[in-house]
């Protein structure tokens, strides 16, 4: 288990730099100029200039990564070009509300998909396993946008159960993680169905059954533990995704999350702050994987010596 840790850390490191150098080189091939941003259209070419050198954006690129790394060694983001805050606490401000409905999304698209797949799976090709199919495909296809508008004018404006918006107790979160877990929710349908098939085809699932052991026993007990593993990968993806934020959602509900902080920081050319919320992502990505890797290896000890 320590060496296959190990390799998985290894790889991080070299993922998580390659994301920097990648980010970094297409931050500035971007035709907008943060300064020009910063100085407005009436500065002078002087004031303009000005304002480069103290950024250090006067230096060649790879001056100003080799830069950029050191300070991260520090654990230093850099500050925001606009808000002239630390891009840390500006992240670390936002990063609670992030955690909270990443955390409710995940276990409402949990509650939702899996059990679905799991019953699509045993009425394969009757009207059942049908018709989960096609909400899955609808909730998958339908606008993130469309789903919150339509919770909200039913959920929080015509009965009045939630608020409209906003961040505080557990009533503000329940909508915006709903319309994740609904647009969400088809792809782990569709995933634990396809897995739960291929392994209730297996020649073990066949020798229980023979057995005489109890249908559900068989799909929830013997089946399940393997077909899960695909389920497991996905959360830690998923776990990387929300790190970054759902703008949209975000956006809809007036969740203060970190992928609002970076809608912002891409129309204000905020370089500081969009390294920072991509580089956060980066991590959830990497952090999310590793721990999928963890229980799957631990479900499955074989996963450990691939």
């Amino acid at each position: 288990m320590l060496r296959f840790l190990a390799g998985r850390l290894f790889q991080s490191v070299f993922i998580l730099l390659g994301v920097t150098i990648i980010t970094f080189g297409l931050l500035f091939l971007i035709p907008a100029d943060p300064v020009r941003m910063i100085a407005g259209r009436s500065a002078t070419p002087q004031t303009v200039e000005s304002i480069r050198r103290q950024l250090g954006l006067d230096q060649p690129i790879p001056v100003q990564y080799v830069r950029y790394l050191a300070n991260l060694a520090r654990g230093d983001m850099g500050r925001s070009y606009v808000q002239k805050a630390p891009v840390n606490e500006l992240i670390a401000s936002r990063l609670p509300a992030t955690l909270q409905l990443m955390g409710a999304a995940i276990l409402i698209q949990l509650m939702i998909g899996l059990p679905a797949g799991i019953f699509a799976s045993t009425r394969r090709n009757r009207p059942s396993d049908k018709a989960i199919m096609v909400f899955s495909f609808v909730g998958i296809s339908a606008p993130q946008f469309v789903v919150g508008l339509l919770l909200i004018y039913v959920f929080a404006f015509k009965f009045e159960l939630f608020p409209l918006g906003g961040y505080g107790g557990i009533g503000h979160v329940i909508l915006p993680a709903l319309t994740l877990g609904i647009t969400v929710s088809g792809w782990y349908s569709r995933m634990s169905r396809s897995s739960m098939i291929e392994v209730l085809r297996q020649d073990y699932i066949r020798t229980a059954r023979a057995k005489g052991v109890n249908e559900w026993r068989v799909v929830l007990v013997h089946a399940l533990r393997n077909a899960i593993l695909p389920i497991i990968a996905m959360i830690g993806i998923d776990i990387g995704l929300y790190a970054q934020g759902i703008v949209v959602v975000e956006a809809v509900f007036g969740w203060p999350g970190i992928g609002q902080l970076a809608w912002l920081a891409i129309q204000r050319v905020d370089i500081p702050i969009i390294m920072g919320v991509t580089l956060v992502a980066a991590v959830g990505i990497v952090v999310g994987n590793l721990c999928a890797d963890i229980a799957t290896s631990f479900i499955d000890p074989r996963v450990r010596h691939s």
